[in-house]
């Protein structure tokens, strides 16, 4: 029967409790012992042969567990022997607690029996402290009735400024008064207990005196530092004597301090630490603040505010020597006199400029601050003085105003620079409108051209200003610069408007005797806008290219004024010509004017008159108006033609017209031949218009004619049929037939105007023919 066989089907043992039933997992051992055997066994012997090797498996495992009882067994016994070591000693630790409990009751017993003995003892304690204060009293008398005269004394050296020996005076008054307090805390701290407020109170009541003397000799000593400048010149010896006493209470504070940090833990004496060498720098810095406002504000305002900042350089320059040169030698290396002194006066200079730029300045003021602050403060008559380098790098002071501050008072004075040069310009210009109505021609320059104060008043307050800016920085200049361009632009637009008027005015009445020199004043505005040209371009060339638009969105765009006007002054001379030339422009291409040549001469002296004036304008606004003369001329002279009043009647006419033509253009060659001189003949020439129509009148054939118009309109690109027609009237002997074949030919032909041509029949207009009422069945000849 298995192991399994007999777990489930054997019958229970009977008797005593089994070690099964003690301890349920020998049981379950057993199980997977033998189940782990039966396994083992069953791979061993799974064939009869291996039977065998029963026999020497049996002995080795025999051998295996004889050799695991050992084991057992020696475990086991070790065990035990540990157990019963312990034991013996819990019993000889129980006897041990037996007799130290015997002995502590016994020692609670003899304590009991001591109690009344030791509170006895408590009197012989109250009484030998009461002896300890007695023998510090006395030894303290000596002291403490010395306490009221030493005060006095000590008073009276303060007052007589015998600083070192009022302060050996008061060292020993509170050296006594710390250690009273020092023995107070002792007798204190002996019982158990802290000093009371009423012995606090008691002693300082007494050494009150202690206390006002340090108050007035550190009102003494910063005294003596406040006016430490003026006393190194004389006698520096109090100077010399208040930095002593700073450091002995300096290192009496360091002692305390460590004293304090040690192992006695003694307490920091009334008032301590004193830090008198930071009242030092403190005090120091409070008159260099003092020494500012010395300096005189009552014209500190307007022109005084430059000779207010002379003072304050040589003030400063001045103390800053005597700090080199004598404080210096009086004080400690560490305390670095010369750099405490640079930065309290930048620190004042930095206030006191901040203050200074709130104020509703003037350009004047604004420069006078600009240029100090970034020139002279930093320059070798200040703080750049060679030795002075060194020790403001070390110091690294920073600018005495920020960027933000800068940029701020530069903008103020542009503003205001902007609101002088916009009050000039107005001024100017209203004196350049009164100039206008003198009874006199223009004034002339060394080259014999027209002008008026204007460009010249102009010119020079933009250059000034740039000039004046630039001392300042290239930001400013640019800033400067940027404004007068601006202020010129609207000068500019308000001059255009000016002339403008000045030409209406002359319009509304040509014979005021105001108006006698119109023209030549229009001719000088030429000038002026000429000589304005040059003196933008050359402000614009100064600009820092960086600078473009950075100061506004919208850039200034001068130029682009100045063309306007000079189109709008061009123009009105362009008007005073043709009024001049209109009392003559009727006779022309009459019959009249076919047999006596009138008034084309009286025509070519009114050009000659304006041609000469012409000559007083700067060019290239010269050869402009020459060019514009010779167009208007020929348009004119062509618009008489187009107006039908004479229409030939012959050969004869035709070629008498034809040729009289060609000598009035012969005439106006003459007039304009300074043009060619030049050579700023334009691309297209007026002149050559008038041959060809000479040329046109007097063809013979007139089936010709075609080719005529297709070659004129091939040249002038712009005339149109209605000019056609008109020329074709004029000949006057044009049939219908030929005049249907030349319009067509015209209208299919019509090329585009080319790149860069300037129409000119488009500046001439034909009227409007008139035709003959007629019956609707007939035709119309």
């Amino acid at each position: 029967m298995s192991a399994v066989d007999q777990k489930n089907g054997g019958d229970k043992p009977e008797g005593p409790v089994s070690a099964v039933e003690v301890w349920p997992e020998v049981e379950r051992a057993e199980c997977l012992a033998r189940g782990a055997a039966l396994k083992w066994a069953s791979g061993v012997f799974c064939r009869p042969e291996h039977l065998e090797r029963l026999s020497q498996y049996r002995k080795r495992e025999s051998q295996r567990t004889t050799s695991i009882h050992t084991r057992l067994k020696s475990m086991v016994q070790s065990y035990l022997e540990g157990v019963g070591w312990g034991l013996e000693q819990l019993r000889e630790a129980r006897s041990e607690l037996n007799q130290v409990s015997q002995a502590l009751k016994k020692a609670g017993l003899e304590s009991d029996q001591n109690l009344e003995g030791v509170k006895s003892l408590e009197r012989l304690r109250e009484v030998s402290v009461q002896h300890r204060q007695l023998v510090a009293a006395v030894s303290n008398l000596p002291r403490l009735y010395s306490v009221r005269s030493l005060v006095l004394e000590t008073e009276r050296l303060v007052e007589s400024r015998r600083l070192l020996e009022a302060h050996a005076r008061l060292m020993d008054l509170e050296h006594w008064q710390d250690d009273i307090l020092w023995q107070l805390h002792g007798a204190a701290a002996s019982t158990g207990s802290k000093l009371s407020p009423e012995d606090q109170q008691l002693v300082d009541k007494y050494f009150s005196g202690v206390g006002q003397l340090v108050d007035a000799l550190a009102k003494e000593l910063w005294a003596v530092v406040s006016s430490s400048l003026a006393l190194a010149r004389q006698n520096p010896t109090p100077f010399v004597s208040a930095v002593r006493i700073v450091e002995r209470e300096e290192a009496l504070d360091r002692v305390l301090l460590e004293e304090r940090s040690g192992t006695n833990g003694r307490q920091l004496p009334p008032g301590r630490p004193r830090c008198w060498r930071a009242s030092f720098f403190q005090v120091l810095e409070e008159a260099v603040s003092a020494r500012f406002r010395s300096v005189s504000y009552l014209h500190t305002r307007g022109p005084g505010l430059a000779g207010h900042l002379s003072a304050l350089q040589h003030g400063i320059m001045a103390d800053l020597a005597t700090v080199r040169h004598l404080l210096e030698h009086c004080v400690p290396p560490h305390y670095h006199l010369t750099g405490a002194y640079l930065r309290a006066s930048h620190r004042c200079l930095h206030t006191h400029l901040a203050q200074v730029s709130s104020w509703d300045l003037e350009s004047g003021e604004i420069f006078a601050v600009l240029n100090w602050v970034l020139h002279i403060y930093n320059s070798p008559d200040m703080m750049g003085h060679p030795e002075l380098v060194a020790e403001m790098e070390r110091e690294d002071l920073g600018p005495l105003i920020s960027s933000e501050g800068l940029e701020l008072l530069q903008n103020k004075y542009v503003q205001s620079v902007r609101k002088s040069v916009s009050e000039w310009m107005h001024k100017a210009l209203q004196v350049e409108l009164q100039d206008w109505q003198r009874d006199q021609e223009p004034d002339t320059d060394h080259e014999g051209f027209y002008q008026t104060s204007l460009p010249t008043i102009i010119t020079q307050m933009l250059e000034e200003n740039a000039r004046v800016a630039l001392m300042i920085g290239t930001s400013l200049r640019d800033q400067t610069i940027q404004m007068g361009l601006y202020e010129m632009e609207n000068l500019l637009n308000r001059f255009r408007e000016a002339l403008v008027e000045f030409g209406k005015e002359h319009r509304r009445d040509p014979n005021n005797s105001k108006s006698k020199f119109y023209l030549h004043y229009l001719l000088a505005s030429i000038s002026n806008c000429i000589i304005l040209k040059k003196s933008t371009e050359s402000l614009q060339q100064q600009q820092s290219s960086r600078s473009a638009g950075r100061f506004s969105r919208t850039p200034p765009n001068p130029l682009a004024a100045l063309d306007r006007a000079v189109r709008r002054a061009c123009r009105l001379v362009m008007d005073q010509l043709l009024l001049n030339l209109q009392p003559f422009l009727p006779g022309l291409l009459t019959r009249p004017w076919l047999v006596q040549g009138d008034p084309t001469p009286k025509l070519c002296r009114v050009l000659e008159h304006h041609l000469e004036l012409y000559g007083r304008v700067r060019p290239p606004c010269r050869q402009r108006l020459q060019e514009e003369a010779q167009w208007l001329t020929v348009v004119e002279y062509v618009r008489a033609l187009m107006q039908k009043k004479f229409v030939c009647r012959s050969t004869d006419e035709r070629k008498q017209l034809a040729q009289q033509m060609l000598q009035d253009e012969q005439l106006f060659r003459e007039i304009f031949h300074s043009l060619e001189a030049e050579g700023s003949i334009p691309e297209v020439n007026p002149l050559a218009l008038l041959p060809v129509i000479a040329d046109f009148i007097r063809l013979k054939d007139p089936n010709m004619l075609t080719l005529e118009v297709s070659g004129l309109a091939a040249k002038y690109p712009d005339i149109s049929e209605e000019h056609v027609s008109v020329l074709l009237d004029v000949r006057g002997d044009v049939s219908r037939d030929v005049r249907g074949s030349v319009l067509d030919l015209l209208e299919q032909s019509a090329p585009p105007l080319p790149a860069g041509y300037r129409p000119i029949f488009s500046d001439i207009l034909v009227p409007p023919s008139s035709m003959a009422f007629c019956l609707p069945t007939a035709k119309c000849a």
